[in-house]
């Protein structure tokens, strides 16, 4: 990329995710190397100590690039977390304050494209990202005792305790840095 010819970052919808991620609520992740046997109460912690290196893929100056057809770039990954901390934080507070509560749907891949990720402005999603995410680590510290077995329920009908809810989160935000953003 150069000053002449800027690079024009892919705005192209990527196919929908398929897979079913709750499988590393039992199981962890071979590709990132994601244990769930964590204590949970750590949660807000890990989030945070994620913060430094999200900043710094954001840095990069490719961040708009696509390492292949089909994939996000480390742009639009940066703003799915972001806006996946939002999204679980309104999630943990519904678990909080609700007899198993279903959540309302959200599409991952529909939100990308609404939210044209991939023309954000790096500095603010870091901006952004970092507000969100200390906002959901507070969210995850304040939970306390029984707390953690209080029950939810995605639309598709798959049960979590906010202690199952936290390592599912958790595995999402650490595998989108670790595993497809190398960060």
């Amino acid at each position: 990329m150069t000053a002449e010819h800027p690079q024009i970052p892919d705005t192209s919808p990527v196919p929908p995710e398929t897979k079913d991620w709750t499988v590393v609520i039992d199981g962890g992740c071979d590709d990132c190397g994601f244990d769930p046997r964590f204590d949970v109460t750590t949660t807000g912690e890990r989030l945070r100590a994620t913060l430094d290196r999200w900043t710094a893929v954001l840095d990069r100056p490719d961040v708009t690039a696509r390492p292949v057809p089909g994939t996000w770039s480390p742009l639009e990954y940066a703003s799915h977390v972001r806006d996946l901390c939002g999204v679980f934080r309104e999630r943990l507070r519904l678990m909080l304050t609700e007899q198993t509560p279903v959540f309302p749907d959200w599409d991952q891949d529909a939100a990308a494209v609404e939210g044209r990720y991939n023309l954000q402005e790096p500095h603010e999603v870091a901006a952004q990202l970092t507000e969100q995410a200390r906002a959901t680590a507070d969210a995850f510290d304040a939970v306390t005792g029984d707390q953690w077995e209080r029950d939810g329920r995605r639309g598709d009908g798959k049960d979590f305790t906010v202690a199952t809810f936290a390592v599912y989160f958790l595995h999402d935000v650490e595998h989108h840095l670790v595993f497809d953003v190398r960060g």
